[in-house]
């Protein structure tokens, strides 16, 4: 029988905010283990939780950008459920009222065309922290460091029906979210977290079939070979005629096959009720409004914009928007060149290229300034596109500008015609065969003749007065021949 994949996807992105969700710990990766906690993220009796508005308003940002509602009035609830590495005993979620519903994600489906993938809810939610169990005997280490910091989750509609839309979803949510800084996206770090829920049914029927949440996702790699997998293993079940069970599975990504972890809870196994200690979250139209002032570009509004002011093709705006800061250091290097295609090839080709090895662009030594005033160097023929590429490696340890190192290295285009006319006549005399095999009608002659010239000269004579006085000079031997 014929299956069709149906996968509906749940995504935890953690805030990139200075603090925790309900209490003044910093929210830093990277630091001692439980260097960062205190009594109300360690849920010590007695403690009071106070919201950080700055986590209200970044997700206030990405329903906007989302196109959900932003509802009015939200509610916390306590979702009782056992974490050994969250200390309260619940983890602090939304359920009923979540501050974020509806909204949408275009993606590109399998026929081209843009499809939109509905979104159900996002709402705001405590981290638990993080057990660690390696190279450890006999039981495991907790750092509570990531216990309390502020996620939102991001809950879609069952709208997916390939491997390919999961990945482009994935991939537009997160670089919004890198645009708006609400989230770095960095999934080696666990600040992106994607968990699909993943059924399948016959072709064309109108049923869902039973779901299969699958855990511990850290990278898009592994949601597509995750579910890969659970599509093949769930078509053999039912070819076989038994019955696919609700269940939670991990991901083995030794082994890159899915393992059983636990049968699925339903909401009421969770036991939410309202958290009576904080009271419900009002959020009015003038607080969105002020939110919506302060955003960001787009990435799809960017790309367009760039694309339509300095006449780049799409293909070249989608590896220059992939980035958000790229993106801004390209657009000051075209504005300061004045040549938005040249800007485009030197940032995709050379700035990209340094920046594979390790670096950030924020970072780059070369700055658009700089960097454009070497573009024009080339492009008013002072230098040529190899001459320009050494300049280019020279300024990335230099602080000097690109004309001060074409002058110091004794770089340039030689267009004095005298030079050019002595080193034509030393070829001439080096290469009398050759001048006559093109003077007996061998026109690609030409070109070795020209190759041997600008050898002599480094590289560094005008091309096109290289051209024409070849051809000028040969064709004065052609009657003393």
């Amino acid at each position: 029988m014929e299956f069709e994949l149906v996968v509906g996807m749940e995504i935890h992105a953690q805030l990139r905010t200075k603090t925790k969700l309900f209490c003044g710990c910093l929210n830093r990766f990277g630091d001692a283990p439980n260097a960062n906690t205190c009594e109300v993220c360690l849920g010590h009796p007695g403690v009071l939780p106070v919201l950080n508005t700055a986590v209200v308003e970044k997700i206030i940002k990405a329903g906007l950008a989302l196109n959900c509602s932003i509802d009015p009035l939200s509610q916390f609830a306590r979702k009782n459920y056992f974490y050994p590495d969250l200390p309260k005993g619940y983890q602090i979620s939304q359920f009923e009222l979540p501050i974020c519903s509806g909204g949408f994600l275009e993606v590109t489906d399998a026929d081209k065309k843009l499809k939109k993938i509905r979104l159900r809810r996002i709402h705001i939610e405590e981290d638990a922290g993080k057990l660690m169990h390696e190279g450890i005997k006999d039981g495991s280490l907790v750092d509570f460091n990531r216990a309390g910091t502020p996620l939102m989750e991001i809950v879609t509609e069952p709208d997916f029906r390939s491997v390919e839309e999961v990945y482009d979803f994935l991939t537009q949510l997160r670089q919004i979210f890198r645009y708006l800084d609400v989230c770095d996206g960095n999934m080696e770090e666990g600040s992106l977290r994607c968990e699909p829920n993943i059924s399948i049914r016959p072709k064309n029927s109108p049923e869902l079939g039973v779901k299969v949440e699958l855990k511990n996702i850290n990278s898009f790699k592994a949601a597509r070979k995750g579910i890969e997998f659970e599509f093949a293993r769930q078509s053999k079940i039912l070819n076989e005629g038994e019955k696919i069970s609700q269940e939670t599975r991990g991901w083995d990504e030794n082994k890159n096959e899915s393992f059983l972890m636990r049968t699925k809870e339903e909401a009421h196994d969770y036991r939410y009720f309202p958290d009576p200690d904080l009271p419900p979250l009002r959020v009015d139209d003038e607080w969105i409004e002020k939110v919506r002032r302060t955003m960001e570009e787009l990435p799809r509004n960017k790309k367009e914009r760039i694309c339509r002011e300095f006449k780049i093709s799409d293909n070249d705006c989608d590896v220059i928007c992939s980035e958000k800061a790229v993106a801004e250091f390209y657009e000051q290097t075209a504005k300061a060149c004045g040549d938005g295609k040249q800007a485009a090839n030197w940032v995709m080709g050379d700035v990209l290229r340094v920046l594979k090895t390790g670096g950030a662009i924020n970072t780059f030594p070369i700055t658009p300034s700089r960097l454009s005033g070497l573009i024009k160097l080339v492009a008013d023929g002072k230098l040529s596109s190899s001459m320009g590429r050494q300049v280019f490696e020279t300024m990335l340890t230099s602080s000097e500008d690109a004309s001060t190192i074409m002058l110091s290295r004794g770089l340039g285009i030689v267009s004095d015609s005298t030079a050019i006319m002595k080193t034509i006549d030393e070829v001439i005399s080096e290469f009398p065969e050759q001048v006559q095999q093109f003077l007996s009608g061998k026109d690609k002659i030409m070109a070795f003749l020209i190759g041997q010239a600008m050898r002599k000269m480094k590289g560094k004579a005008d091309p096109t007065v290289m051209n024409r006085l070849m051809k000028e000079r040969i064709e004065t031997l052609r009657g003393k021949t």
